[in-house]
């Protein structure tokens, strides 16, 4: 027998649009379902400024499909060079809600990212000062650390010092995949929050290697092992409002996957809604979904709650969904959970 869930329509607290034939071509799989989305600002040169931001709005509200109810909420990309009162004035009017810290070299476009995290100090005082988010992608590049431990070395190295040095600066930890930043989380006060991705729930890193290597499975923060997919997967279930929802849904053409040196990133604006109601169901807490989906990560960032609602439907068998999404430029693999699914998006209401 089919039976149907209905939550708030949701938001995504951690999205990659690009720009170009991309972000035309991808942007319609997240207005489908979405209300609300928090763009990075990694594109080639990435989004350091006010005027960078304006134009990146303008751009993407231009591509939103004719009938669709969708707003773009824009971040900075910081850096050693951030202008303290433009970031504020951005914050203030509205045309950012946070600031993403990229350690230099950490993943697609991050070059220009932080080095001396002591050079980011004055900015990271004054958005406390203002209650400006950081949003943190939370790994380390040195070269001595495994990369299946930069997550946690991250925590102890570098976050631990910006918040015990920035008292009241609220910071997102984005797309975590561990249990250190789950307990991380726990352990700090209101302030602290992270987002969890749709492919974290699903994998881990057996499923990139074992059987040989899958190059759609490969991210970063790369996935780990097993234990630590249990344990993002109890706190995004969990009904705790310090975590919540970032797809981190990257596009990433098919020929820049599938290559000697594979780009990082799972697209999964097309089927995260089903994905998750499977996740939820399967750990008996499908009413929490509209928390993890909907209310947390509007409260934290201090916006009301959408006023559309989605319903979910399940099905007697399995959904399908479209292996590849078509651009001007090539295809874009979407995310295979590697199981069957049998929820889908049975409609969308607005209010």
């Amino acid at each position: 027998m089919n039976k149907n869930i209905r939550i708030i329509r949701p938001d995504d607290w951690h999205l990659h649009l690009r720009d170009g034939p991309i972000l035309r071509a991808v942007l319609p799989e997240t207005t489908q379902h979405f209300a609300r989305a928090l763009v990075m600002p990694n594109l080639l040169p990435p989004i350091i400024n006010s005027q960078d931001a304006k134009s990146y709005r303008d751009a993407i509200i231009q591509a939103i499909p004719d009938g669709a109810n969708f707003e773009p909420r824009m971040t900075f990309y910081l850096t050693e060079e951030t202008d303290p009162d433009d970031l504020a004035n951005a914050y203030n009017s509205g045309l950012i809600i946070a600031a993403k810290l990229y350690p230099a070299g950490v993943t697609t476009n991050s070059s220009w990212g932080v080095r001396n995290f002591e050079k980011v100090r004055t900015i990271l005082d004054r958005m406390a000062e203002i209650g400006c988010p950081l949003c943190v992608h939370g790994e380390v590049t040195d070269p001595n650390v495994d990369i299946f431990d930069r997550e946690a070395v991250f925590l102890d190295k570098i976050l631990t010092p910006i918040i015990t040095q920035t008292p009241g600066l609220r910071v997102v930890m984005e797309h975590i995949t561990t249990k250190d930043a789950v307990d991380y989380v726990l352990a700090h006060n209101k302030y602290v929050a992270a987002t969890i991705t749709t492919h974290h729930l699903f994998i881990n890193r057996n499923d990139i290697l074992v059987g040989g290597i899958k190059p759609h499975y490969y991210c970063l923060p790369v996935a780990k092992r097993e234990e630590h997919r249990v344990a993002i997967c109890t706190a995004a279930t969990g009904g705790d409002c310090r975590f919540f929802l970032g797809t981190d849904s990257a596009p990433h053409l098919d020929h820049h996957k599938e290559t000697a040196c594979g780009c990082a990133g799972c697209f999964t604006a097309t089927n995260s809604m089903p994905l998750l109601a499977h996740i939820f169901e399967q750990e008996n807490a499908l009413s929490n979904l509209e928390g993890f989906s909907s209310r947390h990560g509007a409260n934290f960032y201090g916006v009301p709650f959408n006023t559309g609602q989605l319903i979910l439907e399940k099905k007697d068998t399995p959904v399908t969904f479209p292996k590849s999404l078509p651009t001007p430029q090539g295809e874009i693999t979407v995310f295979d959970p590697g199981v069957k699914i049998y929820w889908q998006v049975k409609k969308m209401n607005e209010t």
